[in-house]
C-alpha cells in the first residue's frame, strides 16, 4: 500500500485537526531537532505504534526514508488514515513551520561517523605521504569497516561513539 503524501501546509493542517505526527528518525536526531508535537517512534519500534483511530502523518528527515518505508508505515497503521510529510522536517523548517531546534543535543551518531571516519581516512593518507606508508592501513582499515557496516547493517564505529559522554544525553 502507498501512503498519500502531504505537503507542509496540509499536515499542519491535518495536525491541527487532530491527527497524530510521528517522527520516524532516530532519538538522537529528534532531540537535535523536532516539529513541536511530534511523537519520535523509530523505524525499528514501529509497531509499538498507538493507534487511537486519529489519522497519522509519518516523517523524518527529507522524505526518503518514509518514502523507502512506506510499506511498513502502512502496515502499522493499519485502519486508520496514514500520511507521509513529503519532504520531511526539512521541507517542513523550508515552509517556515516552526521547529524545537536544541544545539546543545549532540550530532546525529551517522554524522559523527561521516566526520570520524573522514578524519581517520585524511589521517591516515597524510601520513601515509608524509611520516610512514603503513599509515595507509589506517585508512584502508576504516574503508574496510564501513563496507561491514553497509554489507551487515551494524557498524563498530556507531556504537563506540553512542557510549561516549557527549552522547549519553540523547539517550536518555
Amino acid at each position: 500500500m502507498t501512503l498519500a503524501t502531504l505537503s507542509p501546509a496540509e499536515a499542519r493542517s491535518a495536525v491541527e485537526a487532530g491527527a497524530q505526527l510521528i517522527d520516524v528518525r532516530g532519538a538522537d536526531e529528534h532531540a537535535r531537532e523536532r516539529i513541536p508535537g511530534a511523537l519520535n517512534l523509530p523505524l525499528d519500534r514501529i509497531g509499538d505504534l498507538p493507534c487511537d483511530g486519529r489519522p497519522i502523518v509519518f516523517h523524518c528527515r527529507s522524505g526518503m526514508r518514509t518514502a523507502a518505508n512506506a510499506a511498513q508505515l502502512a502496515a502499522a497503521a493499519a485502519g486508520v488514515e496514514a500520511f507521509i510529510l513529503a519532504g520531511g522536517i526539512e521541507a517542513w523548517r523550508g515552509a517556515g513551520q516552526a521547529t524545537i531546534v536544541d544545539a546543545s543535543q549532540p550530532l546525529e551518531i551517522m554524522r559523527q561517523v561521516q566526520i570520524t571516519a573522514g578524519a581517520l581516512v585524511l589521517a591516515g593518507v597524510l601520513l601515509g605521504l608524509f611520516v610512514a606508508p603503513g599509515f595507509f592501513g589506517l585508512a584502508a582499515f576504516v574503508g574496510a569497516g564501513l563496507m561491514f557496516a553497509g554489507i551487515t547493517g551494524w557498524c563498530g564505529m556507531a556504537t563506540l561513539l553512542r557510549v561516549m559522554p557527549w552522547n549519553r544525553r540523547a539517550a536518555a
